[in-house]
């Protein structure tokens, strides 16, 4: 574990209360303990309530779970947000010219910043989008970028999110409920918005539609159906987009046009949100087996019949290992060094990376590249002997599939524990759209905190929750 000292979000690295928690910090010193602790019940039944769980899948004791939600706000300053927001719009638009480029002329190939294998042997490149040209040129419309923080003024990106990013409902939910449970610490702190983000999202969606909308572009959510860890968001951004939400077997071609089935016959959709895999889409293009795609839809596609969101072939950008290049990657598109550090990571496809991450094992975190949700991960300074052996074997059996970080001091922000507050780890996914008509990225994000002592896995499969989190308007 790196010796180097925890930023406390709220405390700083001296004990004093930070600005940006000031009013809050004075609120918290004059509750009563019990009515907190009430507080903390209604919240939770209030996402029993709503519905707000999500699905764990191999384990003893998988199923459907009623995520965890913390009542202790996290408070970011405005003058911090703003710095972040010129990253984070920085990268997504190196993002976006990343993709379609990869699948044009490959420019930063033949330029010999990203060896060609990157792309070649990545099996989230999608040959049969190489030539397609984007509504827009818009491949990345919703994009989760995944960040921690190691100091009052250092962040770092975690991951990169342009595949299906996830979360957005618990950041509306988790404002929602706080609004509710603690009114009176709106009043007290004027806090940045974030519940235009279904509107917001309707709108960036509808200024991609495709060449053959005619009229007021019309905008469906595809989800693999009830039994998808991520249902509940499915049906709730439709729900408060007035989208319709809609599964493979609703859909068809009919005339050059992907549409939908309603009481009156079947209607043109001009934006599908998908929240579907690729390799599902097509059964006639990707996967024949695919129940949950629509049959022809890829040429659809193609023709500018349909918008795709995200685009297909956008994984390719999620993969750790490509985004190992990503300050190259950034600065070969946009000119400019990446405001937002990458963590320092060794690719463990390279024979000199692969000697020291496993000569380094007990101390280093190592993540499949396609991997997500904290699964398939080895975090060496809390893994046993015996869990280190076994990872052991898997990198040396396949070191193409691991990429490996070093363990972050990340910083820890309070939680509410019978025994008053309690510092936890803690990271942020903002989340970003984007249009021809620009970027919008929402104040604020999905802080996930580690609930136990300790710990720096913060996904909610592996024993996380969520907070709120506030951008404050000014310092």
């Amino acid at each position: 574990m790196t010796s180097d000292p925890i930023f406390d979000e709220m405390l700083g690295t001296e004990g004093v209360t930070r600005a940006a928690y000031a009013e809050f910090a004075d609120w918290f010193e004059h509750e009563d303990p019990a009515r907190l602790r009430a507080k903390a019940r209604e919240a939770e039944d209030a996402f029993r309530l709503t519905g707000i769980t999500f699905n764990v899948y191999g384990q003893a004791e998988a199923g459907e779970r009623l995520i965890p939600f913390d009542i202790i706000p996290r408070i970011i300053a405005a003058r911090e947000w703003a710095r972040l927001s010129k990253g984070i719009e920085q990268r997504v638009r190196a993002l976006n010219a990343f993709l379609h480029d990869i699948y044009h002329r490959q420019e930063i190939i033949r330029a010999g910043v990203l060896p060609v294998e990157m792309i070649a042997r990545n099996d989230a490149f999608l040959p049969q989008m190489i030539g397609v040209d984007t509504p827009g040129d818009i491949y990345t419309h919703i994009v989760g970028i995944d960040l921690v923080r190691t100091g009052p003024d250092q962040f770092y990106v975690l991951e990169d999110n342009a595949r299906t990013p996830s979360g957005v409902s618990y950041m509306l939910e988790n404002r929602e409920t706080m609004l509710h449970t603690f009114p009176e610490l709106f009043t007290r702190n004027k806090v940045q918005r974030v519940s235009r983000y279904p509107q917001n999202l309707h709108d960036s969606l509808s200024a991609c539609a495709p060449p053959a909308c005619d009229g007021a572009p019309v905008v469906a959510v595809l989800t693999p159906g009830i039994h998808n860890s991520a249902y509940y968001e499915h049906s709730f951004l439709a729900d408060q987009m007035g989208a319709e939400l809609v599964e493979g077997h609703d859909l068809r071609v009919v005339d050059g046009r992907v549409a939908m089935r309603t009481t009156r016959g079947y209607k043109p959709i001009d934006v599908l949100y998908r929240r579907v895999d690729d390799d599902y889409l097509d059964p006639l293009t990707f996967n024949s087996e695919s129940m949950l795609g629509v049959p022809g839809i890829f040429d659809v596609y193609r023709a500018g019949g349909i918008t795709i969101a995200n685009a297909p072939g956008t994984g390719v950008s999620d993969d750790k290992a490509i985004y190992s290049y990503m300050p190259e990657i950034v600065e070969f598109y946009t000119g400019e060094k990446a405001m937002l550090e990458n963590v320092p990571t060794w690719r463990c496809s390279d024979p000199d990376a692969l000697a020291h991450v496993l000569d380094n094992l007990q101390d280093l975190v190592v993540k499949e590249v396609h991997g997500s949700g904290g699964y398939g991960m080895l975090i060496g300074p809390t893994a046993s002997r015996k869990d280190i052996a076994a990872f052991r074997k898997k990198l040396e059996a396949r070191p193409s599939n691991y990429i490996a970080q070093p363990t972050l001091s990340l910083s820890t922000v309070p939680i509410f524990t019978r025994k008053g507050l309690a510092p936890r780890h803690v990271d942020l996914r903002p989340f970003v759209l984007v249009s021809p008509n620009g970027i919008d990225i929402t104040p604020g994000g999905l802080s996930r905190v580690a609930l136990k002592k300790g710990s720096l896995v913060v996904n909610s499969s592996q024993g996380g929750g969520t907070k709120d989190t506030w951008v404050l308007e000014d310092d």
